[in-house]
């Protein structure tokens, strides 16, 4: 699924998300502690982030096949005047 010589990237959720604004509120937390300690979140943080990504990536997608239907109509009309 992901090429041999690099790793996945990891997730970033969508901008604005409730996710987003916790991790990094809980990051500012952990750096002004001072500990390097990742951040690790419980199962159902994990599952609301996961939820948010697969929303948006959806919503991207959605707007995406949109987009490419109108440059394929947009296609067909050039094609259709020559």
């Amino acid at each position: 699924m992901f090429p041999q010589n690099r790793p996945p990237a990891p997730l970033q959720p969508p901008p604005g998300s409730s996710a987003s604004a916790a991790a990094a509120a809980a990051a500012a937390a952990a750096a002004a502690s001072g500990t390097a300690q990742s951040l690790k979140l419980t199962y159902p943080e994990t599952l609301d982030r996961i939820k948010e990504e697969f929303q948006f990536l959806q919503t991207q997608y959605h707007s995406l096949k949109l987009e490419c239907e109108k440059l394929a109509t947009e296609k067909t009309e050039i094609q259709r005047h020559m």
